[in-house]
């Protein structure tokens, strides 16, 4: 049984309990909240602030945080031996984010699986394997319509932020528009606020629109999708066109992501991993005989 804690306790740390508590190869060691609230979570297992206060040590760290904390807070598990999968999601940053993290396991005998979720995770398999059958081309990747996790983390850890939401609206052939939603706390001021958001780097490179409003909570939907489509060359064959499309629930379907990264990470050796790196079967519970038999 692998063993594993959750590091947050959010949308995305609640599906992760989920997720492991259905997997039979899997159990729960306990959940890590760094920052302990009035409003602890009432669960079957320990909930502490620091690794030191779990009984059972985990095999793998499932980090449940926002992406800027991520390189910290996984190099302080890896250093102790502990495998770490984390979501983070700023894309242009995961190269340098997975060769800090490689020096950082290998340093501490463990494995870290980088950028997990569904994208960047699953959607880097599915472009990757689009490029196999085709290797000129290109490539558009669509999100949406729905609630972007990441960036209205990025929204609410702007000052003068009493709570938000980002939506991204797909425009066609990768181009997006983000629709962003804020409570403001008293004595701040909103065009301020809006600056520092369109500004931001999860938001400077789309067309972002800033509204002020009471109720944040009244328009979450933590729902969400991609469509993937890529028209490219097999050979020297021209014309051939592949398409791949969801519709999700964005918590759950990362937090099953990053549970299944955790099985595959802890197959490999030392060091830091992104999704595309890691064999497929190693994600899947079951023999690999029985997986070849009926997957092949």
């Amino acid at each position: 049984m692998l063993k594993i804690a959750i590091v947050g306790y959010g949308n995305i740390g609640k599906a992760v309990m989920e997720a492991v508590e259905a997997a039979s190869d899997m159990e729960l060691c306990g959940i890590i909240m760094r920052t302990q609230s009035l409003n602890k979570p009432q669960v079957s297992v320990p909930v502490v602030d620091s690794l030191a206060k779990l009984a059972t040590k985990p095999d793998v760290a499932i980090l449940c945080t926002p992406s800027r904390s991520i390189p910290e807070v996984a190099e302080g598990f890896l250093a102790q031996g502990v495998n770490t999968v984390d979501s983070y999601d700023i894309h242009s940053d995961i190269w340098e984010l997975r060769q800090r993290l490689d020096t950082a396991a290998k340093k501490g005998v463990s494995t870290a699986v980088v950028s997990v979720g569904w994208d960047p995770g699953s959607d880097s398999v599915i472009r990757a394997l689009l490029e196999v059958l085709a290797p000129g081309g290109q490539t558009f990747t669509n999100f949406g319509p729905g609630m972007s996790m990441g960036h209205t983390v990025a929204v609410k850890a702007i000052e003068g932020v009493k709570n938000a939401l980002s939506v991204t609206i797909p425009l066609g052939t990768g181009v997006h528009r983000r629709l962003v939603y804020v409570e403001q706390k008293d004595g701040y001021n909103f065009s301020e606020i809006a600056t520092k958001i369109k500004t931001d780097p999860y938001f400077r490179n789309d067309e972002t629109h800033v509204y002020p409003v009471s109720d944040v909570d009244s328009l979450v939907d933590v729902g969400h999708g991609v469509n993937l489509v890529r028209k490219g060359v097999s050979g020297k064959t021209h014309n051939q066109l592949f398409e791949f499309s969801m519709k999700i629930n964005n918590p759950a379907l990362t937090a099953q992501v990053m549970v299944s990264c955790a099985r595959a990470g802890a197959k490999q050796s030392p060091g830091a991993y992104t999704m595309i790196e890691l064999p497929i079967i190693d994600m899947l519970e079951g023999s690999k005989e029985e997986l070849i038999r009926r997957l092949v």
